[in-house]
């Protein structure tokens, strides 16, 4: 156990309070913020000094951050907590009933709105009184809401990683009453059918066996329906780690989902190893499948080798699971620094080997996206359809798509950009 050494503390000790509820904004915020990492931060400005603000914010960075991902969330409490007043403000009136050209018309970024929440600690803004009963207003101001967005709307539109504790709350639940329906696959295989296409060759020798011979009717048959599988690889990494859970509720609600359409559904992720949670999915509890799922894949949030991992899946799991024409959703930024002609190597053999590969990347929300990274290029002529999936939206979108063969998404504009 580390022993630590007197600390003097003055009468009124305003920094070591100010840290304090700091460290507690950013504890509400989902940081693993401690009373060992506050002491550890105090003691930290103590030696450090508060002369420099970049000295201090990266004095409280390196006892508060201990993960990539937490980097976003302690950069906007900090901004929020120490350096940008009207910040506050902003946030503060995007938690009010907003009135387009009131309000300032500007989205939140990352993590912007569970950094507010955790310093406002569930209290709302101060809303003026309402005025004296028989007391009336000069100018009375009448406002037509009826074109405005309700807020389910915006919420289908807003990107994951900008929603707040409670929208992503709202999210999930609306995640999972989503379906993804899929048309069968046509087969040679035939069913009984008084009015089908086909003749039953088969059937009607049976019926005339029963009798003496004598063929009296005609037995038809139409196609049976087949329904395909779906292989769904989900990038778990650091910067797709909000994205991912959002994905993979939507994925658990389209596998207990009886009669959707799909034949299986198999599920894996990967960051820098592959990892089959088919099983966990099955789970209809979807906290306990996630939670499972979770303690699957002991490489979450961490780092990315798409590559490899696609090596893997080709090699063990693709003869397994790729049968009966299997649609392959592929989540992920594509944001690898391996080796991009091994890279572009496994997803052509992906793609061969299923009926049809679809990518799923959270990057083309941005308007101004552009194909620039090595692994984006070495992927994306493989595909056969490129889309965003940042949003509830992007993934209603992908149930509409999936059904229609010819549906390239950005694939096409963005192979023009290369």
């Amino acid at each position: 156990m580390a022993e630590y050494l007197p600390l003097e503390i003055p009468e009124t000790p305003r920094l070591a309070q100010n840290i304090t509820h700091f460290a507690r904004a950013l504890r509400k915020a989902g940081l693993p913020v401690g009373p060992g990492r506050v002491i550890d931060a105090v003691r930290a400005v103590e030696a450090a000094g508060f002369t420099s603000r970049t000295d201090f914010y990266w004095t409280l960075h390196a006892c508060f951050v201990s993960r990539p991902e937490h980097r976003v969330v302690f950069h906007q409490v900090f901004r929020l907590y120490w350096r940008d007043p009207r910040f506050l403000e902003h946030m503060m009136s995007m938690m009010l009933p907003a009135v387009r050209g009131v309000q300032e018309d500007r989205a939140a970024d990352a993590a912007e709105k569970r950094a507010a929440e955790a310093l406002l600690d569930g209290h709302a803004p101060d809303l003026p009184d309402p005025p004296p009963e028989g007391e009336e207003e000069e100018l009375p101001i009448e406002v037509d809401a009826s074109q405005t967005m309700s807020h389910e709307e915006r919420l289908r539109s807003l990107d994951f990683e900008q929603m707040s504790t409670a929208e992503v709350a709202e999210a999930k639940r609306m995640l999972a009453r989503m379906t993804l329906p899929v048309k069968p696959l046509p087969s040679r295989r035939g069913r009984p059918a008084p009015h089908g296409p086909q003749p039953d060759w088969r059937g009607t020798m049976r019926a005339a066996m029963r009798q003496g011979g004598e063929v009296q009717t005609l037995a038809r048959q139409a196609p049976r329906p087949r329904w395909p599988n779906l292989v769904v690889l989900c990038d778990i990494s650091g910067s797709m780690s909000q994205y991912s859970r959002m994905v993979l509720h939507f994925l658990h609600a389209v596998a207990n989902r009886k009669g959707a359409g799909w034949a299986k559904v198999h599920a894996f992720t990967f960051g820098t190893r592959l990892t089959n949670i088919t099983r966990h999915l099955a789970t209809r509890d979807v906290d306990r499948a996630l939670a499972a799922a979770g303690a699957e894949a002991q490489d979450w949030e961490g780092g990315t080798r798409i590559g490899a991992c696609l090596h893997a899946f080709n090699r063990d799991w693709s003869r397994r699971v790729m049968g009966q024409g299997a649609v392959v959703l592929l989540i992920t930024d594509g944001l690898d620094r391996d080796d991009a002609g091994a890279l572009g190597h496994e997803v052509e053999r992906l793609a061969l080997s299923s009926r049809r590969l679809m990518w799923i990347n959270p990057l083309l929300r941005w308007d101004g996206f552009a194909p620039k990274a090595t692994g984006i290029r070495a992927m994306l002529p493989h595909v056969d359809s490129f889309r965003a999936g940042h949003s509830i939206q992007s993934l209603a979108d992908l149930a509409d798509a999936i059904s229609r063969p010819d549906d390239a998404g950005e694939k096409a504009r963005l192979l023009d950009m290369m």
